[in-house]
């Protein structure tokens, strides 16, 4: 079992069934409902993603001031630098605010800083190589809004700035010719989930309208949507309102791109074949976009995208490629490193990791991974010579990094990001003061109680026959999917496991399983046969996402598992309860305790069980009851077998430790010194027993 928790969503069947007489399709309403979109208008908007939700870029404060001092500069010929960042979004928004400008013959050029020799954002050095080629306005694009003093100084070598971001904003706002960021406190703009690309095409728009009108903004943001989709999906930000609306529109123009770039980026990625989604961008393209930053040579990816050289084109995109293989390498071997720090395991508040050695462009993808495998917020600090470190950090469970940073200002050099994923830099002598209040923090926000990994459920499917092409079809209604509108997730209980196969060289596992009298066939990615902690015969949960399988043309539901778990009885959730209740140390009842106490034969059974199969075991706990019990001929008891084999590693007899899917592997051991052991008198069931019927007369 991938997530510790499963919380399905509570549904109104009423608002369900009218949403169903109006036309939605049955597993789109569900969703719907499941996500608190029981108003019918609500819902029809946002399955339309119509244009008209698209809001006035003149609502967005100081966009007035912008497009003002932007249009001086084009009509009085001056040198403009766009100044953008180096991940995806950003360098989206550098090349689609530099195309334009170029297209209205703006003498312009673009800055992306190295990320491994210069970090994020606006630098005095850059500003000062800037003014010295002559430019008077710089543009920033997706950074900016904390770089207070790098603006005082362009204004002391002649250069005007005008930012535009959409990262948190801090008190004070650099004094700028304007400052463009939804979220600024004093800003009307009605949707603050804007990209940086997003914040940069509604720039765009403005401008346009400025000669042109509406009709020209239109046109304008058609032609600028596939780069404002792919930053917007790439950055991870909220696929609703204005969102939904520009990636929608986006991939429909990536399909047919004429960026031809894009299109040998596309041909190299093997993406053509395929559906463009915001799957296929956020897992094929954008990661190879990545790379370019990533690995300090952001500039070539911008170049690919800017690019009318076909050959060039396709030579950035084969380079383009190869950076995210080695990228991939790098990010595999930082994140065992990390693995190998925390092999011993246990529940955390928080991870803060430092090492001189990690690549500074790699570590916040790997502390995505490991927030997600460890169930809690991550800062991994990358140290450098002059004893500083660099950090970047990803949330969980719905954390605010930005705040918690903020709490943490006097130990930071500086800091700025957004609520879920944020960079700061440190002195590395106040990492474990940092590493202490982030704790406390963490604590503080969530009462003390610890992370627990949870899976959100749109629905339980009560009867399989809703699986049907048609409404799995439907689903598409729902699209693009990403962050705040993710792919729907339903679950099946007690289905019974029919056939298991593994598949793809071994790493992922098909699986066919029966329930209301059919069939469903099932994959699930990354998980084996043996890591399941299932068998064929036995009943399951399983928590998926349906999808169409095509296979010589048929077409039928298949089942994307995210996560299954063993369908447990009655009796066992009871039984697993109290084994954990036991194993807290928490306080049992006698009742309790004499449920807990096994007798020779149960000790026996499970002894000649594991002995039959030549010393080493790896099953499921309540498998393994099962099959004792089944051998034994005895009443099958999981609570009990586990204090068998509680007892027979006190004695040294085998040693036990947890594997992956709720696994345990048993090895039997040789014991140290002679002689036969009576296992009755082990102190784990004299301790049962005092507690079972006093100590008087236990003894």
């Amino acid at each position: 079992m991938k997530y510790q928790q499963w919380k399905i969503a509570q549904q109104s069947q009423q608002v369900c069934r009218e949403m169903e007489r109006q036309g939605v399709p049955l597993l789109v309403a569900a969703t719907l409902c499941a996500r608190g979109l029981t108003d019918l208008d609500e819902a029809k908007a946002l399955l339309s993603s119509a244009e008209d939700q698209l809001c006035d870029p003149y609502l967005m404060k100081d966009m007035d001031l912008a497009t003002a001092r932007i249009g001086r500069a084009l009509r009085n010929k001056e040198s403009i630098a766009v100044y953008g960042d180096y991940d995806v979004d950003g360098i989206t928004a550098t090349c689609l605010l530099t195309h334009y400008l170029r297209s209205q013959g703006g003498n312009v050029r673009y800055y992306i800083p190295d990320r491994l020799t210069e970090g994020y954002g606006v630098n005095n050095q850059a500003v000062e190589e800037l003014a010295l080629q002559g430019v008077t306005l710089i543009i920033t694009v997706d950074c900016g809004i904390t770089a207070l003093a790098e603006t005082a100084y362009a204004a002391s070598l002649g250069v005007d700035m005008i930012v535009t971001d959409h990262h948190e904003c801090k008190e004070k706002l650099p004094d700028a010719i304007a400052v463009v960021d939804p979220h600024r406190k004093d800003c009307p703009y009605p949707f603050k989930d804007l990209a940086g690309v997003g914040v940069a095409l509604k720039l765009v728009m403005a401008l346009g309208s400025v000669s042109g009108g509406e009709k020209r903004a239109n046109a304008l943001f058609h032609e600028y949507a596939d780069l404002a989709a792919v930053g917007t999906i790439a950055d991870v930000m909220k696929l609703l309102g204005e969102n939904r609306t520009i990636v929608r529109v986006g991939l429909k123009h990536l399909k047919k791109t004429r960026r031809r770039g894009l299109y040998a980026l596309m041909v190299e990625a093997g993406t053509l074949s395929r559906a463009i989604n915001s799957t296929t961008v956020g897992y094929c393209l954008s990661p190879r976009i990545n790379a370019a930053g990533r690995m300090g040579r952001a500039a070539m990816a911008a170049d690919l995208i800017l690019t009318d050289d076909t050959e060039r084109a396709e030579y950035l995109a084969h380079e383009l490629c190869e950076l995210n293989r080695q990228r991939q390498g790098v990010e595999l071997d930082i994140f065992n490193n990390c693995l190998s720090r925390l092999a011993g395991g246990g529940t955390y508040d928080c991870l803060v990791l430092a090492d001189h050695t990690w690549h500074q462009g790699v570590v916040g993808i790997v502390a995505s991974r490991l927030a997600e495998q460890f169930a809690c917020p991550v800062f991994m600090i990358c140290l450098q010579e002059d004893g500083k470190g660099k950090g970047s950090c990803r949330s969980y469970g719905g954390f605010n990094l930005f705040a918690a940073l903020e709490q943490c200002a006097d130990l930071l050099e500086g800091y700025g990001g957004h609520a879920l994923a944020a960079g700061f830099t440190i002195l590395e002598d106040n990492i474990p003061l940092f590493r202490h209040r982030m704790q406390d923090l963490i604590r503080e926000d969530t009462g003390g109680e610890a992370n627990v990994s949870t899976l959100k459920i749109d629905g339980e499917i009560e009867n399989t026959a809703v699986l049907t092409v048609e409404e799995v079809e439907a689903l598409s209604m729902l699209e693009p999917y990403g962050a705040g509108n993710p792919k729907p997730i339903f679950s099946l209980s007690g289905v019974t496991v029919t056939c298991m196969t593994d598949v793809g060289g071994g790493r992922h596992l098909k699986m066919r399983a029966s329930r209301d009298g059919r069939t469903v066939d099932m994959i699930f990615f990354s998980v084996t046969r043996a890591k399941s902690g299932l068998a064929v015969g036995d009943k399951a949960d399983v928590a998926f996402y349906p999808q169409i399988n095509e296979y010589r043309g048929s077409r039928t539901v298949q089942l994307h598992l995210v996560d299954l778990r063993p369908a447990y009885t009655a009796k066992q959730q009871n039984e697993q309860a109290l084994y954990r209740k036991y194993s807290r140390g928490e306080p049992i009842t006698p009742c309790e305790a004499r449920a807990m106490i096994p007798d020779r034969e149960e000790l026996a059974a499970v002894w000649r069980y594991l002995a039959n199969r030549e010393g080493e075991v790896i099953d499921h706990p309540i498998r393994l009851a099962r099959k004792v019990a089944q051998e034994g001929d005895l009443w099958e008891s999981t609570l009990r077998t586990m204090i068998c084999l509680e007892v027979m590693e006190s004695f040294e007899l085998l040693h036990m430790e947890p594997e992956p899917g709720g696994m345990l592997r048993i090895c039997l051991q040789k014991r140290r010194g002679q002689g036969k052991v009576s296992l009755l008198q082990s102190p784990i069931i004299k301790h049962l027993q005092d507690i079972a019927w006093g100590k008087e007369r236990s003894s």
